[in-house]
């Protein structure tokens, strides 16, 4: 697929025209005229120089060139940014469709007389997992390529960029939704035969004593998600996402948060930091990892059951303490 994807040729597996994804054809052209650019800008720098001259100049070689790098690292941040929105609204809006639950559920299998949801589910499942491959090749080898035009390491320190601003599609936890949502799918549905031309393999190991959930993403990297969480240390249990993209079990994110388990993490001041990273107003945007807790919860059904009876334990006994603090406080006694 990212052969095709690299010739400009249509993808058989879905359409790029509705799917944000890296130029990668339109940033190696502006790597190719890199030394035109570089060339005018020493031009402009030191009052001339001789155009017949094929070799890239100095300033680009060694520094960088500023007119380079607004066009090209600036392109590759919107690119990723309409990706990864891109990328969390679809498997948002898988998870919703897998998971749902009540009278939306018996209006999916009402659906499900008139069209096969199951297949469409499961391609697109599997599609956007070789979506998340072929953009990370490409983001991988166009940087790489930055790389190697300048003789610097601008392009891969771009990717720590990326990370900071949340918008490495590798490291977001909608990317862990989407794994356990195959993982799901496949052992209870038995994966319908839905070919992909670029493999990959996932499973859930148990690894120095922690949960791992493991993708493995060929020609990019092997990618390990550690289900433990910071603060109890357990493997996490109804787990949530902050904003940050940190997991954590959802009465522990409470806990830290200050807040109690049955407000919920949105209730959370926006000045609440990440136990973990520190960013703050991390809780607002909190997501239930619901595709995750499907998982979990049929791996290790001794360990959840005995989780769910100390976290009812626990919901019973706060909620109790706050109608008692409530009732004091009104009625003065």
């Amino acid at each position: 697929m990212f052969t095709e994807y690299l010739q400009g040729e249509k993808l058989s597996s879905f359409d790029l025209n509705k799917f944000s994804h890296v130029e990668y054809k339109r940033l190696k052209k502006v790597l190719k005229f890199c030394r035109h650019h570089c060339h005018d800008f020493t031009d402009d720098n030191n009052g001339g120089i001789d155009r017949q001259n094929n070799t890239v100049s100095d300033v680009c070689r060694y520094q960088s060139c500023q007119r380079c790098d607004q066009m090209f690292f600036s392109e590759i941040m919107k690119e990723a940014s309409d990706m990864a929105g891109c990328f969390s609204s679809r498997v948002r809006h898988l998870v919703h469709l897998h998971c749902t639950t009540g009278f939306q559920r018996c209006l999916l299998h009402l659906f499900q007389c008139f069209k096969d949801d199951q297949q469409a589910l499961a391609q697109e499942g599997r599609m956007l997992i070789g979506y998340v491959i072929m953009n990370a090749i490409a983001l991988k080898k166009i940087l790489k390529k930055y790389d190697k035009v300048h003789k610097s390491e601008s392009g891969m320190n771009f990717k720590s960029k990326l990370q900071a601003e949340h918008l490495e599609i590798s490291q977001s936890p909608w990317l862990i939704e989407l794994v356990a949502f195959y993982m799901n799918f496949d052992e209870s549905n038995n994966m319908i035969n839905y070919k992909l031309h670029i493999p990959f393999s996932c499973d859930l190991t148990i690894a120095d004593s922690e949960p791992v959930l493991r993708l493995v993403l060929p020609g990019y990297a092997n990618l390990e998600y550690n289900l433990s969480c910071a603060i109890c240390l357990n493997t996490v249990f109804h787990p949530y996402a902050l904003g940050c993209g940190h997991i954590f079990c959802k009465s522990c994110a409470c806990s830290a948060g200050s807040v109690l388990i049955f407000e919920g993490l949105k209730s959370a001041s926006p000045k609440m930091k990440c136990p973990v990273c520190r960013e703050d107003g991390v809780y607002g945007n909190a997501v239930s990892m619901s595709e995750l807790v499907l998982l979990l919860k049929r791996r290790f059904k001794v360990q959840w059951k005995e989780r769910l009876v100390e976290e009812h334990g626990e919901v019973t006994k706060q909620t109790k303490e706050y109608w008692q603090s409530q009732t004091r406080f009104f009625t003065g006694l």
